[in-house]
């Protein structure tokens, strides 16, 4: 039995693991030694139960006598706290799903590598803020990295039995989020509400506001240079509002290879769990004739700054990538707190670019991950002295 960890377990990703695993034979099929979540502890007891999980953890030390009565009884070990995350990532396993949202889940996904485990990577900051570092893990410890987001299992399977050096260009898409089509006069009034509604897919309030402001995929493009080793000018973005081409892979020769499929994470997820095999999913099969047409358009840089900012990301190289990270979490929680407008997060991301560069230099590359996390709480504490002081 293939031993599995599932970090992030009760949020949209960690959720359609659930629904795979089940599917495929549950507790009799797999060994799943540890699941994490964040408060919602309930839901994550059920799944400890469901799946005869070794170990449940919660990030939050205050969420642990809960956890401890849900699961009383059931012989299941329970634990809290940041630190319990990283020793329950490294308990062995075979495969690991990294769905923790932010920057929490770069330690964790370390950890894994650290014990040669195959690593589903649905965190995409850990490539953003830490890409080189987390890549040579991955080759120190003879560990897989398999990309989970929909674009990068897209790209990944387009690659399959190429040669990665006939690829000329790769297109990711975005869907365009809840804001494709607002006038720009609008977005400076956008509220909370209105940002979290996402148009394709039922996701988690912050990556649904990320994908309205497009620093999702700001972030995934920076993460396409990581894992692949694309050069920035090889990388683009069309808006794409059906969300049925994930991304697409061009040849030297002219060709583009397109990966389709109906918008259901389970597809990128049910991939890398087992991969290198292709096996059945609970999946819609896509309907082409019903759909009728597919249409893409280049995106509007002033409507979507974040795009802009990631090219200059890329071009700057070094700690500039765990910068921009740190100062987007930052901004998306200032804006959900009503203290900043939806524009202001742009804003705020490049004045922190702007203030670190300035002051320090961002293309020196990290050492360790110590000097990544480092580089994240100085880039977070600037972002709320900018905010504090009334400079966006």
């Amino acid at each position: 039995m293939r031993k599995v960890s599932v970090f992030g377990a009760t949020g949209s990703i960690g959720e359609s693991c659930f629904d795979l695993l089940m599917a495929q034979g549950g507790a009799e099929a797999y060994d799943v030694v540890a699941l994490s979540a964040g408060r919602n502890v309930a839901r994550l007891a059920e799944q400890a139960v469901a799946l005869k999980a070794d170990l449940a953890v919660t990030a939050f030390d205050e969420c642990l006598p809960a956890l401890r009565e849900a699961l009383a009884g059931t012989g299941i070990e329970v634990a809290a706290g940041s630190q319990a995350l990283i020793e329950a990532a490294y308990r062995p396993a075979d495969w690991v799903l990294s769905g923790i949202v932010g920057a929490a889940g770069l330690a964790p996904g370390f950890a894994a590598l650290s014990q040669g485990a195959t690593l589903a990577l649905a965190n995409k900051e850990s490539l953003v803020t830490a890409g080189p570092l987390l890549m040579a893990e991955a080759r120190a410890h003879g560990a897989t990295i398999l990309p989970v987001d929909s674009e990068h299992s897209a790209i990944f399977q387009g690659l399959v039995g190429e040669d990665i050096a006939a690829v000329e260009r790769v297109i990711i898409t975005a869907s365009g989020g809840a804001f494709r089509d607002w006038p720009m006069e609008k977005l400076a009034h956008a509220t909370v509400a209105e940002a979290s509604a996402h148009p394709n897919w039922d996701m988690g309030q912050r990556i649904t506001i990320d994908s309205a402001s497009m620093f999702n995929k700001a972030l995934e493009v920076i993460e396409a240079k990581e894992f692949f080793g694309f050069a920035p000018e090889q990388i683009e973005v069309l808006v794409h509002p059906q969300s049925i081409v994930h991304s697409l892979v061009g040849f030297h020769d002219g060709g583009l290879m397109a990966h389709m499929g109906v918008p259901d994470m389970r597809h990128a997820i049910g991939y890398a769990l087992n991969w290198p095999a292709r096996k059945p999913l609970p999946v819609e099969k896509l309907d082409l004739a019903k759909i009728g047409q597919l249409d893409f358009r280049t995106p509007d840089l002033e409507r979507f700054p974040a795009l802009r900012l990631a090219r200059e990301v890329m071009e700057t190289g070094g700690l500039a990538g765990t910068v921009f990270n740190a100062a987007k979490e930052v901004a998306l929680d200032l804006f959900i707190a009503g203290r900043i407008g939806f524009l202001d997060m742009a804003t705020l991301v490049e004045k922190v670019l702007g203030e670190m560069s300035r002051d320090q230099g961002l293309g020196i590359a990290a050492k360790d991950l110590d000097m990544v996390l480092s580089c994240d709480a100085e880039a977070r504490a600037r972002a709320m002295a900018i905010c504090e002081h009334g400079r966006i």
